[in-house]
Formats: C-alpha cells, sequence, structure tokens
C-alpha cells in the first residue's frame, strides 16, 4: 500500500538515509483535530521519525500569487484596526482561530483575500465595533463619509432590532419611544 501512495506522493523522504519511501508505525491526532502526527519507519535504514502534516490552505493576493495561509497576518491586521481598544493578544488569536476555521469549513483549499477578509468582518463585529469599523474602511476602500456614515447607520439599525427584542436592554431613543407605544 506504501508503493501505491508513493508513487503519487515522491515528497516524503527517510531525513537520515533520504530512501524514497517510509511505513507508518503510528498515526495520531492533535487536540484540536487540525494536525495529524504520524511516527514512521524507514524500511532501508529502519530508523523512525516523526512527521506533522496539515490540510494545505493557500490564499490567492489580488495581485495573483499565492502563498499559504498564515494566522499571524489575520492577527496583524486586526491589530492595526483594534489599536487603542481594549483587546487582548488572547482575543487576537481566538479571533484568528475563528476565521481558520470557517474559511476551512467551506471545504475549500484555496482561498481568495477578499474571502479572507469577509471571514473576519463578523467575529470582529462582535469582539469591539469601533476596530470592525476601522477594518471594514480599510477593507471595503471607503470613499468618503457617507460609506462610514451608512455602515454605521446599519449597525444601529441591526443593533436596535436585536435591542427591541430583547426587552430587558436598553436602545435608542427612537426604540424606546415604540416600546411605549407597544405597552
Amino acid at each position: 500500500m506504501a508503493a501505491r501512495y508513493s508513487r503519487y506522493f515522491n515528497g516524503m523522504h527517510c531525513p537520515f538515509c533520504r530512501y524514497s519511501d517510509s511505513r507508518v508505525v503510528d498515526t495520531r491526532t492533535s487536540d484540536d483535530g487540525s494536525v495529524v502526527r504520524r511516527r514512521r519507519e524507514c524500511p532501508n535504514c529502519k530508523r523512525r521519525f516523526t512527521t506533522l502534516e496539515t490540510a494545505a490552505l493557500v490564499v490567492v493576493k489580488r495581485s495573483g500569487a499565492m502563498e499559504p495561509f498564515n494566522r499571524e497576518k489575520i492577527i496583524d491586521g486586526v491589530r492595526k484596526a483594534s489599536s487603542g481598544r481594549p483587546i487582548t493578544p488572547d482575543q487576537l488569536a481566538l479571533l484568528a482561530q475563528q476565521v481558520e476555521e470557517s474559511i476551512r469549513g467551506g471545504g475549500g483549499s484555496v482561498i481568495t483575500t477578499d474571502e479572507v477578509g469577509k471571514a473576519i468582518l463578523e467575529p470582529l463585529r462582535q469582539l469591539d465595533e469601533v476596530a470592525y469599523l476601522r477594518f471594514a474602511s480599510v477593507y471595503s476602500n471607503f470613499d468618503s463619509l457617507d460609506d462610514f456614515a451608512q455602515l454605521i447607520s446599519q449597525l444601529k439599525t441591526e443593533k436596535c432590532e436585536h435591542d427591541s427584542r430583547d426587552r430587558s436592554t436598553q436602545g435608542c431613543a427612537e426604540c424606546e419611544a415604540n416600546r411605549a407605544a407597544a405597552a
């Protein structure tokens, strides 16, 4: 069976003798299931070694260049948008993990930077609305104050709709007036 796979995959060489095949002795997944650890044995020199396997995720940039997905780039971009906001490094790491899980959940192995940006928006909005607004303004290439006003108006409308469903929270003056009229 290993010979069948080695015909399609020539990349797994023994790190000691460079023999082009190996036998899997043990396989385990990491805690979150994103990495598979395999213990291998070379049939030529009989030495054992470990490999770590992950599903490849490639990002196509606007220029057409391709590069591996990198959580650190998400963290750096969101860190810039959240400068001066009360967001911890742990929250940034969690957001990057959520974005990666969302992208991987889509099933594709090749994604665009636009898809990455869209995947960042909702978790960032849940984390901090000001950072969301900053990130969205760069991501969406806002040209004028009207673009900001439209997004802020949309956020207020959605927040008021949420507040009107939850009678225990205070909404805007218009929502309060609607509640008083309904009561």
